[in-house]
Order: structure tokens, then C-alpha cells, then sequence
């Protein structure tokens, strides 16, 4: 685990330079992120008193008796001075996310934030397809979770791509069953630019593809390209293709 947040406390005169300007003293709390937001916390409610999201720079210092803080973003700076320091202290810190299971080799729960699963004691990171949703079920290689995704049908594989690739799956189901609008050759199953792509094998005489979407197979459309139903409802492979009729 590599990033920390740290927290400071004791009597701190705070001074916030910018369009809500304002110099505040008393005892607070100071949490610094690891993207270097510095949040200001007194006794009263949820909202900090003072605070600087993600600044250009930030400057720590800390002696024996307090610390000083001074964080600029463009033209808001954001200075604390500790007359007299409670305490400091660093801890680790990772994304917060839904429960997902745990390490096989590890025992580390896992979490999904967002579009990856990440492990909380350690940097290991498995990035979901789009669309994708992580199964109790696991995988009966590696011990991972399984994950379902659709990318031209509904397949179940496992959560690390080098145990079990979708680009794999999805090739053997679909390469070659489509043929390309504009020369007539068939349809690849390729990976370009970070996308799943069904592309001309033409190519580079014929440079026609098309990215898979999140969604599967329902329908044939008036140009020969599939429909597929996705969560924002149905459409040709073609995102521009004139004859498709919802």
C-alpha cells in the first residue's frame, strides 16, 4: 500500500486567500489526502472550516513544538499555523468500495471502486469491462471472483484477464459472423486503442471498425450489422448508421 493520509491537530490559526477570503483561529483537526487536498475540521458539523481540493503545490513543515501548512492553487492559497500542536500522525489509506470477496493468495478483501477491483492491502488492480457486474461465484482456477459482462452475448469469466480474457471469448463467439458494410470482408474481433473492436480484415486497405458495445446481439439491422440491446436501449454495431430503426 503506497499512499497515506496524514492528520494534524491543535490550535491553528487558519487563513484562506481567494474568492471566499477569510482568517479563522481555533482548535482543528487538518486532513491531508494523498492528491494533497487539505480538509480543516472544527467541533461544529460535517463541512470543514477551510479547505484546498487537489492544489498545485503544498509545503509541510514540523518542529518540535507545531507545524505550518501552506497549499496554493493558482490564485487561493491556504496557510495553517499551529500555535500549539495536539497531535500528528500518518496512516495508510485506500479507495473505499463494495465488498467483493477476497484475495485467493492473500486473504486481502477486495473492493470495486468505480471500474476496477483493487485489493486493500496491496496495489493489485483487476479493471472491469464496461458494464460489468462482479459475481459471488469464483473462478475454479485462480480462486477470484467471476465477473459477468456482455459484449455481443452474456459471458461469465474470470475477474483477472490473464486467468481468463474476454477478448478471448468474445473472439471465438463472434470473429469472421459479421461481414464489413463497406468492402464485404469479414469482421475481426481485435483489441486497438485500448477498445474491443470488430475490424475489417481488409485492413489497411479497408480501415472500417467498429467498437463492441456493452450489450447483446438481439436483432439483425437493414445494413447486415448486428442490433444490441444495451442499458441505454437497443442499436446498430454501426453508432451512425442511418438505416437502423429503433
Amino acid at each position: 500500500m503506497s499512499e497515506t493520509i496524514r492528520v494534524f491537530a491543535g490550535d491553528c490559526t487558519t487563513t484562506f486567500e481567494g474568492a471566499r477570503a477569510r482568517t479563522q483561529r481555533g482548535r482543528v483537526v487538518i486532513v491531508v489526502k494523498p492528491d494533497r487536498t487539505v480538509l480543516v475540521h472544527d467541533a461544529d458539523g460535517y463541512q470543514p472550516v477551510a479547505w484546498l481540493t487537489r492544489p498545485d503545490s503544498l509545503t509541510v513543515e514540523t518542529d518540535a513544538g507545531g507545524f505550518g501548512l501552506v497549499a496554493r492553487a493558482g490564485e487561493q492559497v491556504l496557510r495553517v499555523v499551529a500555535h500549539e500542536r495536539s497531535g500528528a500522525a500518518e496512516y495508510p489509506a485506500t479507495e473505499a468500495g463494495v465488498p467483493v470477496g477476497s484475495h485467493p493468495d492473500t486473504g486481502e478483501p477486495l473492493v470495486r471502486t468505480g471500474g476496477d477491483v483493487v485489493g486493500l492491502d496491496s496495489d493489485v488492480r483487476y479493471p472491469l469491462p464496461a458494464g460489468a457486474t462482479v459475481l459471488q461465484e469464483t473462478c475454479d482456477a485462480c480462486g477470484l471472483p467471476k465477473i459477468r459482462a456482455e459484449a455481443g452475448e452474456v459471458f461469465e469469466i474470470c475477474l483477472d484477464r490473464s486467468c481468463e480474457s474476454l477478448d478471448d471469448a468474445v473472439r471465438e463467439r463472434f470473429d469472421r459472423e459479421w461481414t464489413c458494410p463497406d468492402c464485404g470482408s469479414d469482421l475481426r474481433i481485435i483489441r486497438r486503442g485500448g477498445r474491443l473492436l470488430a475490424g475489417c480484415d481488409a485492413y489497411p486497405d479497408c480501415d472500417t471498425a467498429f467498437a463492441i458495445p456493452a450489450g447483446v446481439v438481439v436483432d439483425e439491422c437493414d445494413c447486415g450489422l448486428p442490433v444490441f440491446e444495451t442499458a441505454r436501449g437497443r442499436r446498430c454495431l454501426d453508432a451512425t448508421c442511418d438505416a437502423f430503426e429503433e
